[in-house]
C-alpha cells in the first residue's frame, strides 16, 4: 500500500524543541516521528513505529538464528519476586513503586530477570530441557532522575533482553559466545559503529560482563582502548599497580608545618619550602584523602575515607562500582561532625605516631587506597592536624589499608591492564550488554534441575539485553546532516520518496505511475501528493524525514525525465521514466 504525505499522520516542525539536547532528539520530533508525553517520555506516531518495528525485526530475526524463542511478560509485576531475589532495594530510587486497589505492592518492571527464571522453574525440571534461550522485547521503566537527550535516557524505553538457562558453566558459556555473535551481526545490520568493552556488572552481579558501546561524542560513558585491542569501560578498567618499593633507606615519618596548605598546589610549595631535597616534590608525590558516605538502600550512611595519588582526581563512577550496589556521594559537614579530628585540608590515615584510619580501628573509618599505589611507595599527607602535614609515611610499613578500590581518574597515556599498549579515552553510549550471571538469580529463586545423575543443581544463567529505542536513536544520531534525518536502508520507514512538483497535471501523474511501479516491485513507497505545498516545502520535508532514496517528478516529467535523489551523497541523477524503478532497485542496498 502506498503511503500518502496528504493522510499521513504527520506534522513536521520548522524550529527545534526547547529541550533538545542532542541532534537525534531534535530532529526526530521536527520530522514527526515521536512527541513529547512528559520528561523522558514519549509518543510514537506512524513514522517512528515504522522505524522501531524494522529495527524490532531485525533484533528478532537475529535471535532466532541464535536459538533464542520469543516470550513476552508484564510490565506491571509483583514486588514480591523482586524482594526474593533481594534486588527490590538494590534499585531505589530508580525503580518506580504503586500498590493495587488490595495494598499489595506492585513494581514497574525496569528488567525481567526473576520473571524469566520463576518461568523456567515452572516448566522445567530436567536438564533433558536445558540448554533454553527465551527473550522479549518489552518496553522498561526506570525513573531516571535527570532525563536527557530524548531517547537516549528515558523513563520509558523499549528493550530487547534474553535470558540463558543451562545446567552447567561450560553451557553458559556457549550460549554466551551465541548471544554475542548475534549482537554483532545486529548492530552490522543497523550499520551502528560499536566497539566491546570490559564492563562491571553493577546491581547486575555475576562473573562477566560485557557492553557493546556505540562511540559517539553525545556518549554518558567513557571507555578506553589500547593499540593491542584492549578495550574497558572506565569503571571497568583494571589499574596498574606500581611495583613494591625498597624503602630501607627512607627515614622515618615526621610532621612539618604547612600553614594554609588546603590544596595540592600549595601543599606541593609547602613541602618544597621546608622538607626541601634535590628533586623538587611534585604533586603526584602527595597522597590526597577523599571523605565519602556509602549509603544503602535505607538510607544509613558509612563514612569511609580513599586515600590517591594528588595529582589525580577521584572518579565517583569508579569508587561507587567497589561499593555497588550501594551509593556513594560525598561527606556532608554533619557527617564530619562526628569524626572531629578530620581536619579538611589536612587528612591523612595518621594521628600522633600511629595509624587512626581502619576498620579495625577505634573509629572504626574503613581505609581504602587507590589500586596504583604499590607497597613501600612513600608520602607526604596529612597529619589530621591545622596546618600540620607528614612526609615519609611509607605504605605497608607505617600504615596497612582495608582494601584498596579503582578510585582515581583513568587518564590517555595510563598503561593497559594486559600490556598492549597506552590506552585512549572516548565517549561512548550502551547499545547492548551482555552478562553471565552465573547462579545468582536461580540461586535465590531456587531454579534447580535434575542432573544427568539424578541430583538437584542450580541453572546458570546468562542476560544480554539490547536498546531497541535507544539504538533507533543513535542510528539517527549516526545519519544526520543539518537539514534532517537520513537514514540506512535497513532501518529507513520507506524505501522510496516519490514527490510531485511543478505545475499542471503532469508530474503527479508521473508520481503516481512511479509510486504504483515501485510498490509492484517490492518497494515501500511514501508519495508526497500534496497539491497545495511548494516545492521547497516539499524537498525540505524530503530531507528532514531522511528516506536514503527520493525521486522527483518535476517539471521535466513532461519530457519523460526525473531525478533519482541519493539522500546519503546528495547526488541527484537525471533518469528516463521507464528507467526510475528498475534503476532503483539496482542500486539499494550497494551506494555509499
Amino acid at each position: 500500500m502506498i503511503e500518502r504525505l496528504s493522510t499521513l499522520f504527520v506534522r513536521t516542525l520548522r524550529e527545534d524543541p526547547a529541550d533538545a539536547e542532542v541532534a537525534s532528539h531534535r530532529l526526530l520530533v521536527r520530522a514527526g516521528y515521536i512527541r513529547r508525553q512528559a520528561p523522558g517520555i514519549y509518543a510514537w506516531l506512524p513514522l517512528g513505529m515504522r522505524v522501531k518495528r524494522k529495527v524490532e525485526d531485525i533484533v528478532r530475526e537475529e535471535m532466532a538464528r541464535a536459538g533464542a524463542q520469543e516470550v513476552h511478560f508484564p510490565a506491571l509485576l509483583s514486588a514480591d519476586i523482586y524482594a526474593a531475589s533481594g534486588r527490590l532495594d538494590d534499585f531505589g530510587d530508580e525503580m518506580f513503586r504503586l500498590a493495587d486497589r488490595k495494598d499489595a505492592p506492585m513494581v514497574l518492571a525496569p528488567t525481567h530477570e526473576e520473571a524469566f527464571a520463576l518461568a523456567v522453574k515452572d516448566l522445567y525440571s530436567s536438564y533433558k530441557e536445558l540448554p533454553v534461550t527465551i527473550y522479549q522485547i518489552q518496553d522498561k521503566y526506570r525513573d531516571e532522575a535527570r532525563p536527557r537527550a530524548g531517547l537516549l535516557r528515558g523513563r520509558e524505553f523499549t528493550m530487547k533482553d534474553a535470558y540463558s538457562f543451562d545446567v552447567d558453566d561450560a553451557g553458559l558459556d556457549e550460549s554466551y559466545a551465541k548471544q554475542r555473535a548475534a549482537y554483532e551481526r545486529i548492530f552490522a545490520r543497523l550499520g551502528l559503529d560499536y566497539v566491546i568493552v570490559d564492563a562491571h556488572a553493577g546491581a547486575m552481579g555475576g562473573s562477566k560482563s560485557e557492553e557493546f558501546l556505540h562511540p559517539t561524542p553525545v556518549g554518558e560513558d567513557t571507555f578506553v582502548r589500547s593499540p593491542g585491542g584492549y578495550a574497558a569501560n572506565v569503571e571497568a578498567f583494571v589499574s596498574t599497580q606500581a611495583p613494591a618499593r625498597d624503602f630501607s633507606q627512607d627515614g622515618e615519618v615526621a610532621e612539618f608545618v604547612t600553614p594554609g596548605s588546603t590544596t595540592i598546589d600549595t601543599l606541593v610549595d609547602a613541602a618544597n619550602a621546608e622538607v626541601p631535597r634535590e628533586e623538587p616534590w611534585t604533586a603526584a608525590e602527595m597522597l590526597k584523602h577523599v571523605v565519602l558516605a556509602v549509603v544503602d538502600h535505607e538510607g544509613r550512611r558509612e563514612i569511609v575515607v580513599v586515600g590517591l595519588e594528588g595529582d589525580r582526581a577521584a572518579d565517583l563512577g569508579r569508587i561507587e562500582a567497589a561499593f555497588s550496589p550501594r551509593e556513594v556521594e560525598t561527606a556532608t559537614a554533619e557527617d564530619l561532625e562526628r569524626y572531629p579530628f578530620l581536619n579538611p585540608g589536612y587528612i591523612g590515615p595518621w594521628l600522633d605516631g600511629e595509624q587512626v584510619l581502619g576498620a579495625d580501628r577505634e573509629w572504626g573509618i574503613p581505609y581504602y587506597l587507590d589500586a596504583r599505589i604499590g607497597e613501600g611507595s612513600s608520602w607526604v599527607t596529612g597529619a589530621n592536624k591545622p596546618d600540620t602535614h607528614l612526609h615519609d609515611l611509607v605504605i605497608g610499613r607505617d600504615v596497612v589499608p582495608d582494601a584498596r578500590i579503582e578510585a582515581a581518574e583513568v587518564r590517555a597515556g595510563d598503561p593497559a591492564p594486559d600490556g598492549s599498549g597506552p590506552i585512549t579515552t572516548e565517549r561512548g553510549t550502551e547499545i547492548g550488554h551482555v552478562f553471565q550471571l552465573g547462579r545468582k538469580y536461580a540461586e535465590a529463586l531456587d531454579l534447580r534441575v535434575l542432573d544427568r545423575n539424578g541430583k538437584l543443581v542450580v541453572v546458570t544463567m546468562g542476560s544480554y539485553g539490547i536498546g531497541v529505542t535507544r539504538d533507533l536513536a543513535l542510528i539517527a544520531e549516526q545519519g544526520h546532516d543539518e537539514r534532517g534525518l537520513i537514514w540506512p536502508e535497513a532501518v529507513a520507514p520507506y524505501d522510496v520518496h516519490v514527490i510531485a512538483t511543478g505545475r499542471g497535471p503532469e508530474p503527479l501523474e508521473v508520481a503516481e505511475r512511479l509510486a504504483a511501479e515501485a510498490e509492484a516491485a517490492g518497494l515501500e513507497v511514501l508519495l508526497d501528493d500534496r497539491p497545495k505545498e511548494s516545492p521547497g516545502v516539499k524537498f525540505g520535508d524530503a530531507e528532514l524525514i531522511g528516506v536514503p532514496w527520493i525521486l522527483i517528478a518535476g517539471k521535466t516529467a513532461a519530457e519523460g525525465v526525473v531525478e533519482l535523489w541519493n539522500r546519503r551523497t546528495d547526488e541527484r541523477t537525471r533518469i528516463e521514466i521507464d528507467q526510475a524503478v528498475p534503476t532503483l532497485r539496482s542500486l539499494r542496498g550497494v551506494s555509499s
